[in-house]
């Protein structure tokens, strides 16, 4: 079984994209979290702007349906900034502001990129 098997559920044909924001310093979803898309082809296309719900997660796909294409983006989180909304002490200037995740998708798959963050370290998995 290969790892797309693993994440495409039976009757989804379609792909989609979402991601999901933990705040791994405080043990919860990280809300209000400024999130781009970008789609790196001659040039970086900005395809989708956002902020993440009380969650963690953007209330709508970054991507889906037709608009999901095989070939390589990126994500960007504006992690500083919330970590400063929290009261975090953070050195000037911060050294995680904005976190960007490069990564490739196939059409047709649904691909779930969260992002595991505390103002010192990230990590990120592709989920289901």
């Amino acid at each position: 079984m290969t790892a797309s098997q693993c994440v495409v559920q039976a009757g989804d044909q379609m792909g989609r994209l979402t991601t999901h924001i933990l705040d791994t310093a405080h043990g919860c979803p990280a809300a209000n979290v400024a999130i781009r898309l970008f789609a790196l082809d001659e040039e970086r296309t900005l395809l989708a702007s956002t902020v993440s719900n009380p969650d963690g997660r953007s209330d709508e796909p970054l991507l889906d349906g037709d608009a999901m294409r095989t070939g390589t983006y990126e994500l960007e989180f504006d992690i500083g900034a919330y970590f400063s909304s929290r009261g975090v002490d953070l050195d000037d200037p911060a050294f995680l502001d904005t976190v960007v995740i490069r990564f490739s998708m196939k059409s047709g798959e649904h691909y779930h990129v969260p992002l595991l963050a505390s103002p010192w370290s990230y990590s990120t998995y592709r989920g289901s």
